[in-house]
């Protein structure tokens, strides 16, 4: 009998879209859909596993092994480098990691640069590049903030539609990296699993290029 795939999704709306590309692919589990708090759900005809696990968790679940495929944001594969292979972009959950600073920001090479962020290591890469002396200051809530009450010079975060900034009298100075849902693979499972793991690819693909 041949083992399924364990497929990790992210929970929320962005694992509900992701899910409708593998719908659409062929790889269908109309349970997944269900209200309730089932977490695990199961296709035997196409040989898949679905389940619902939080989205800074994925590439955890793939890199271990738990999961063999998983759906996982670039924000989080470049903060956290898990050991995976990265195979797809979705070209969905599009945004950008950006620099942000009040209106009135002048930055003061001669000095330390206060930076605020929830993803401190794509912080530090940013600016290691620019050879920047910066100090990272670690926000896990609202990061706008920081700024705002002298907490930073700066932050990095996540912009989608950019209201949140505006509402709050930030602007986006400069863009770190382009973020999009991506389909990533445990090295071992990409290996052993591998027929199945690249019909997934490939039944995925011309819908991604769609959207793209």
């Amino acid at each position: 009998m041949t083992k399924p795939i364990n497929i990790a999704l992210p929970k929320g709306r962005l694992g509900e879209k992701v899910y409708s590309l593998f719908a659409r692919a062929g790889y269908e589990c109309p349970e997944v859909l269900e209200p309730g708090r089932r977490l695990i759900f199961e296709n035997p005809r196409r040989d898949v596993r679905y389940f619902w696990v939080k989205p800074s968790d994925v590439a955890i679940y793939v890199e271990r092994g738990a999961a063999d495929i998983g759906v996982a944001g670039k924000d989080i594969l470049l903060e956290h480098s898990p050991d995976v292979y990265e195979l797809l972009d979705l070209h969905t959950g599009i945004c950008r990691m950006a620099v942000a600073a009040k209106a009135d920001f002048r930055d003061n090479p001669l000095r330390t640069l206060r930076v605020a962020s929830k993803f401190v290591n794509i912080a530090r890469d940013y600016y290691a590049a620019k050879g920047r002396d910066i100090d990272v200051i670690q926000i896990n809530g609202s990061v706008e903030l920081a700024p705002i009450l002298d907490l930073s010079d700066v932050i990095v975060d996540i912009v989608e539609t950019g209201t949140t900034l505006k509402e709050n009298h930030l602007h986006v100075i400069d863009t770190v990296a382009h973020v999009s849902a991506r389909l990533i693979a445990n090295k071992a499972s990409f290996k052993f699993k591998n027929e199945g793991i690249v019909g997934i690819v490939r039944a995925l693909t011309p819908l991604t290029e769609e959207q793209s």
